[in-house]
């Protein structure tokens, strides 16, 4: 991995908006969507979503650019991070809470994933 960009937002929609201007704003790929549900029930948003994106770092600093825009605009944003060249256990935890992988990424085609059908 190049670089792991992460950006942290309110709302899934808001998430999916983002992720969807990032990948149109630079040559990234979208490789996972977290959520936390934030503990204090007093919190004004019941769901905080990070959507994280590997690419090189000019590409991905170009994404999260662009997907800050946006995420401000809709006063939705609260913070983002980008990490060039990350070690490879981090890697690893850039999927850990990935809201897809135990139940969406199965019902996918391999080649969906990048992996041949067997």
């Amino acid at each position: 991995m190049k670089a792991l960009g992460m950006i942290e937002v309110y709302s899934f929609t808001t998430a999916v908006k983002v992720a969807d201007v990032a990948a149109k704003a630079a040559d990234v790929k979208i490789i996972a969507f977290d959520r936390n549900r934030p503990f204090n029930p007093g919190f004004p948003v019941p769901l905080i979503m990070e959507v994280k994106m590997e690419g090189e770092v000019a590409a991905v600093e170009a994404a999260l650019d662009a997907a800050v825009a946006y995420a401000k605009s809709k006063d939705r944003y609260i913070v983002h991070h980008i990490i060039p060249r990350p070690a490879e256990t981090v890697e690893k935890m850039a999927y850990l809470l990935d809201i897809n992988r135990d139940k969406y990424n199965k019902k996918l085609p391999k080649s969906f994933l990048g992996k041949e059908e067997e």
